[in-house]
């Protein structure tokens, strides 16, 4: 019996994805540049979390107008204030960085509430001071070095691994795709100023998840044709590529459609952390698809059959194999 959307993707596809894979290389060299320079010229938005500064919830009586709230705020002197609607549409999150701060006036956390309060209070909206939470810079800085080793653990982790699991050029190869999503990924935010804060993080460390799982299913699928297909290793490439590609489509489709919802439905608060994971499944999908396998075929990371044999059987079990 055929379901609809698991037929979708033929499950007998030939494409000769080895055919392009110069062109899948170049481009991925050329966005990686991109996302790179990117990230050191523009840098990136960084919200309160990594900055430090100053979360204050106000509640309105009815619904208000964010674009008005900003333009009020700009006019009392917090032109950088970043809102947002939450909740029921009433609540609303003002954050102000911790460089806002304008002399005393504005560097006193109460004091910026009172003022902030007094600036988007209307005879007809009156607003309530909910709550007001200050992060320190000493926090922030905290919060970065913990964001940065969360990272390379996970890198560390999938090199050691995938190591065990294949053999090291598939851990190497691996683990180079997973930091080309990522880093896309993050360049996405520094070319766009869009804020970077702990939501987004979160996005980078599940779009690392993604990546790699996308990318062991291929690879699971090269090692098991090494050992059984009768061909080159452009062919087993070709084959395991095809065999795997309606999976890895329809994965990838569902998941997308799952945070673009969130991305909608969610919140601004949220929208960060959805946005980072849909960049991070179109690219980690085609990355494992014209990426990984095709950089198995370059210098010191070509694979050959005898790197895929099992370990345990010997010379002439090798010898027997075209």
């Amino acid at each position: 019996m055929k379901i609809f959307p698991l037929t979708l993707i033929p499950s007998n596809t030939q494409f000769d994805f080895m055919r392009v894979r110069w062109v899948g290389l170049i481009a991925a060299l050329l966005m990686l540049v991109v996302a790179l320079g990117g990230i050191a010229v523009k840098g990136f938005n960084f919200g309160l979390d990594f900055t430090g500064g100053t979360a204050i919830e106000l509640g309105f009586e009815k619904a208000p107008n964010i674009e008005q709230l900003r333009g009020k705020l700009a006019a009392a002197g917090f032109e950088n204030a970043q809102v947002q609607a939450f909740g029921n549409g009433t609540d609303v999150l003002v954050r102000l960085r911790a460089e806002q701060g304008q002399g005393d006036k504005l560097g006193n956390s109460v004091e910026q509430s009172n003022l902030i309060v007094t600036a988007v209070t209307t005879q007809e909206n009156p607003v309530v001071l909910k709550s007001r939470e200050t992060i320190s810079a000493l926090v922030s800085s905290e919060l970065t070095s913990k964001a940065l080793q969360a990272v390379l653990f996970v890198l560390v982790g999938f090199l050691i691994y995938i190591s065990l699991r294949f053999e090291w050029k598939f851990a190497v190869v691996a683990s180079i795709t997973t930091l080309f999503d990522v880093v896309v990924a993050a360049g996405f935010f520094a070319l766009t100023g869009r804020e970077f804060d702990l939501t987004v993080l979160a996005g980078l460390l599940s779009v690392m998840g993604f990546s790699i799982n996308d990318t062991i299913v291929v690879f699971d699928r090269v090692r098991e044709n090494f050992r059984t297909m009768r061909g080159t290793p452009f062919e087993v490439f070709n084959a395991s590529i095809n065999q795997t590609l309606s999976r890895t489509i329809i994965t990838s489709a569902v998941f997308f459609l799952s945070v673009l919802a969130l991305f909608l439905f969610g919140g601004e608060s949220l929208q960060g952390l959805a946005l980072t994971q849909m960049i991070g499944a179109i690219v980690g999908t085609a990355s494992s698809i014209f990426v990984a396998c095709a950089m198995l075929t370059v210098g010191p990371l070509t694979v050959t059959k005898q790197d895929l044999m099992p370990k345990a059987r010997d010379d002439a079990e090798l010898d027997r194999r075209p």
